[in-house]
């Protein structure tokens, strides 16, 4: 019998062990693909028809803004969608009492701190609601892109993870944990910025159901990492219009 050399044997057998490995992992990377397009079909179908049951409530949103880790300002609104999607909120909080009396000077450089944080904290609440809560048509981009990745929540077997890049901005990172059972979420965390990624924004988002509702933002607590600046939300008493 012909005797094949070593170089040859060499080459050939991890070519052999590579395409039966092939064979055996390709059904396990289907799997993996198919679970992965329902878990997708399950968050874009939750975060629709969320965001319509939504439509016909009202609650109240409580507002806590901290500088450094001081409590500087807190308000109170009560919130509903608008025919934009977007929220509208009228104020539940009496009128301001009246500045007391200061050297102009000294008034000057407090209302002009005050404007800066201000527009700071507008710039970022108005970055955060592109993210929350998220939009069927941006996961379903991110799907063709190949932007979403899949695994298991730490400590939590009945959930999992949905791991979305450049969702809205290059670099972007938002997480999501959804219950298998509920096909609910159950909480979210973004990791974005304002201009540059320097300006880091870090987001922590709960969820809560109303009994026989929808699915909602529970709490939420952005940080702007450059300032300091800390914005706390809670959403309470929701009831139908």
């Amino acid at each position: 019998m012909k005797s094949i050399p070593v170089r040859a044997f060499c080459v050939a057998v991890p070519a052999l062990l590579v395409l039966a490995g092939g064979i055996r992992f390709v059904p396990t990377i289907a799997a993996q693909n198919q679970e992965m397009q329902e878990r997708v079909a399950e968050l874009k179908q939750a975060a629709a028809q969320n965001k319509q049951a939504l439509e016909q409530y009202t609650w109240v949103e409580q507002v806590s803004i901290s500088l450094k880790g001081e409590q500087k300002k807190q308000e109170h609104f009560q919130v509903r969608l608008g025919p934009d999607g977007k929220p509208q909120k009228t104020s539940l909080d009496p009128p301001p009492a009246p500045p007391e009396h200061e050297g102009r000077l000294k008034r000057h450089v407090v209302e002009k701190k005050k404007e800066e944080y201000k527009e700071y904290a507008d710039q970022i609440k108005e970055l955060i609601q592109q993210y929350v809560p998220p939009e069927k048509d941006l996961i379903e981009q991110a799907r063709q892109k190949g932007n979403i990745m899949m695994g298991p929540a730490a400590g939590a077997p009945g959930e999992y993870r949905l791991v979305l890049s450049n969702y809205i901005k290059q670099g972007d990172k938002m997480t999501l944990v959804m219950d298998k059972a509920q096909k609910d979420l159950v909480s979210l965390s973004i990791a974005t910025y304002l201009n540059d990624p320097s300006d880091a924004v870090n987001v922590n988002v709960q969820f809560a159901r109303v009994p026989n509702g929808p699915n909602h933002v529970s709490s939420q607590t952005i940080n702007g990492v450059s300032k300091q600046l800390t914005i706390a939300t809670q959403n309470s008493n929701y009831q139908r219009l």
